[in-house]
């Protein structure tokens, strides 16, 4: 859904590795700890019950190499860890989860999750980690988003076109960037909601790079009013804090 980096929260748990697999976790992989992953993952706004989702999640993967579930949530759940971890254990997250989408791809390869995972995390790690990173991962992130798009174009309220015109907006025109396809892309994602606070958001830090700053401010009010999605609240209210940042600066 989003390929964006956010702010972080402090946490208790040093992060040597980025998943710790102790036998308790492993033994807890079994009945019912994918649907207690879940509740824990649905209360994410509290970092440590995002962690807790991912050590399940990471045990069911370890005890269960072929479990498509597991993979990709633990992607997910780190991408999410990866925005909102301390700054020392953010690119362990974000390469951990990069490494669950690749096997969530290989155990279902037409499916888009395992795809999109990937894109995410690496989406994250090009924003937050300089030039070198986004050189690294640019070409890997379009070929997996293009390949969700192939896959499913609704995935996710059309998640491969919102992050593709964030490719488009972020990545050197010398390199492929591109704005009217940014626009373009952003645009095609609302047809699957009209209310997506970060299609919105997006488009609104496009038409600022422009100079188009009406149209900025009407996408910027279209976040603050969207309804929160009850799926994803957590990410929701992010965007709508960013857009009033951005509202702000603009008077």
């Amino acid at each position: 859904m989003y390929i964006l980096v956010l702010g972080g929260l402090p946490s208790a748990r040093a992060c040597s590795s980025a998943h710790d697999t102790p036998t308790a976790l492993a033994q807890a992989a079994g009945a019912g700890a994918e649907s207690e992953a879940d509740r824990l993952y649905a209360t994410r706004v509290n970092v440590q019950n995002a962690r807790r989702a991912a050590d399940l999640w990471a045990a069911q993967l370890s005890s269960n190499p072929g479990s498509f579930e597991a993979a990709w949530k633990l992607a997910r759940a780190d991408y999410w860890l990866g925005g909102h971890a301390p700054e020392s254990e953010r690119r362990a997250l974000l390469e951990n989860g990069i490494d669950a989408g690749r096997k969530a791809a290989a155990i279902a390869p037409t499916r888009a999750e395992g795809h999109f995972w990937i894109a995410a995390n690496m989406g994250a790690l090009a924003e937050s980690f300089g030039l070198r990173a986004g050189l690294r991962y640019r070409k890997a992130i379009k070929n997996e988003l293009e390949t969700v798009l192939r896959l499913d174009p609704a995935f996710q309220e059309g998640s491969a076109d919102r992050a593709l015109g964030r490719w488009y907006f972020k990545v050197p025109g010398l390199f492929g960037g591109s704005k009217k396809l940014a626009e373009e892309h952003l645009r095609a994602s609302l047809k699957y909601n009209a209310n997506n606070t970060l299609s919105h958001l997006f488009l609104a830090e496009g038409l600022l790079d422009q100079g188009r700053k009406d149209d900025a401010r009407a996408e910027l009010q279209k976040v603050l009013e969207a309804p929160l999605d009850p799926d994803w609240a957590p990410e929701d209210r992010d965007f709508k804090a960013k857009a009033e940042r951005l509202i702000k600066s603009l008077r």
